[in-house]
């Protein structure tokens, strides 16, 4: 039933000094479906593929309003992130009725990695079962974009991946991780986010408006002004991410037709005598 004997809590460390429990809960993030987040220069932006439990069933949500100018995607068991989402909210709501203004992100990841790694040091509780990306703005640092681990780690990153599959959606941000900083398209940074996602799914699954979520968050230029003006986290669900599925498939359809020509093209390679070889030829039909 159990791995050994030092898997029984979270506060007991094997000899090889790991945490077993730890290590478990990570294992759940694995298991969830998998979320991208992206920094750019202005926006930060959060996609997931949802999924659902049978056909009878809705898709559940993995991207989630924490405030105006901060969200999250999440991995992992969403019962535990509902309840780090709570605490989030709470933190926030809290700073803005003392101090009126929104919270500063550090602050924000710095007290949500202490609750989680308080968890393991308390016998009788367990490490929290969920992986989050969490993408917000301040107005001192523009877009920012942190990974939350079981562990209570937290890391800022410019564009990540996690959940199941997640490693080939790393892989085709790391091909493109100098792109993302003085990316100041919101369209562009939604796009390169999908098309990571992409790159995860297995063969027989497309992304279409039904299992696909994606979350925004930035600073635009206002035209009246010239000043910066903030555009709140929001959540866009449905029909709302069509134009850029559509995008997407177009992209797709051109680089398949684009192949489809240079096979198709004939290698024509010219004799001494000035003839050419390799033309195509007729066919009756």
């Amino acid at each position: 039933m159990f791995r050994n004997n030092y898997d029984n809590d979270s506060v007991t460390f094997s000899p090889q000094g790991r945490i077993f429990q730890v290590e478990y809960a990570a294992e759940a993030v694995k298991q969830g479906s998998v979320v991208v987040g992206i920094a750019g220069k202005s926006h930060a932006v959060l996609v997931a593929v949802k999924r659902n439990a049978e056909e009878l069933s809705s898709y559940q949500k993995k991207l989630f309003p924490v405030d105006e100018h901060v969200g999250i995607a999440i991995a992992g068991l969403t019962s535990d992130a509902r309840v780090l989402s709570n605490f989030m909210k709470q933190q926030c709501l809290g700073h803005r009725l003392t101090y009126g203004r929104d919270m500063p992100l550090r602050s924000l990841i710095g007290l949500l990695g202490e609750k989680a790694q308080s968890n393991t040091q308390s016998y009788g509780k367990r490490p929290y079962g969920v992986g989050l990306l969490i993408a917000g703005v301040d107005d001192r640092g523009g877009a920012h974009l942190y990974e939350f681990q079981p562990s209570g780690l937290t890391e800022e990153m410019v564009a990540f991946a996690i959940g199941a599959r997640s490693q080939m959606a790393r892989t085709y941000l790391e091909r493109h991780i100098d792109e993302f900083p003085s990316c100041a398209d919101r369209d562009e940074l939604v796009r390169h986010g999908l098309r990571a996602l992409r790159e995860s799914l297995v063969q027989d699954r497309e992304l279409t408006v039904d299992n696909t979520s994606v979350a925004v968050v930035g600073f635009a230029v206002d035209p009246a002004s010239g000043k910066r003006k903030r555009e709140p986290f929001r959540v866009y669900d449905g029909q709302e991410v069509s134009e850029w599925l559509d995008s997407l498939g177009e992209e797709k359809e051109a680089g398949a037709g684009d192949e489809a020509a240079s096979g198709a093209a004939p290698a024509e390679t010219t004799t001494a005598a000035g003839a050419t070889t390799g033309e195509t030829m007729d066919v009756d039909e």
